[in-house]
């Protein structure tokens, strides 16, 4: 990942609606959804949604498969691991246990957080 590629996809979800889109997805993990229940469930009007996932598409953020005569549509969750590998693989200058207290100020449930490796427990 480089910044031009981040640069690319925060611009793609700076939208609300792909955002949303994106989000939905992400819950779905494996199954994903076609286009008709993501229309659904978001009330997106079928024209709209199909402009917004080709360029969530285009964008490398979904993965996107053949289903009979349906579209079912995948976020890309290794790429949602490389940005956030991006924005935080120089956290604290290395030293991610620097970021500890800053958890607690944070909105962010623990369970989702990384683990603190503090110098002691590395191997």
């Amino acid at each position: 990942m480089n910044s031009i590629n981040a640069a690319l996809i925060f611009e793609c979800l700076s939208y609300s609606v792909r955002l949303d889109i994106y989000r939905l997805l992400v819950k779905k993990s494996i199954e994903g959804m076609v286009a008709g229940e993501i229309a659904a469930t978001l009330s997106i009007p079928a024209s709209n949604l199909s402009f917004h996932l080709k360029t969530l598409t285009q964008a490398t953020l979904l993965n996107v498969e053949q289903e009979g005569r349906f579209l079912r549509y995948k976020a890309n969750l290794a790429l949602m691991l490389d940005v956030i590998a991006y924005l935080t693989e120089e956290c604290c200058a290395n030293h991610p246990e620097h970021c500890a207290n800053l958890r607690s100020a944070s909105n962010c449930r623990p369970e989702v957080l990384p683990p603190l490796v503090t110098d002691r427990e590395t191997p």
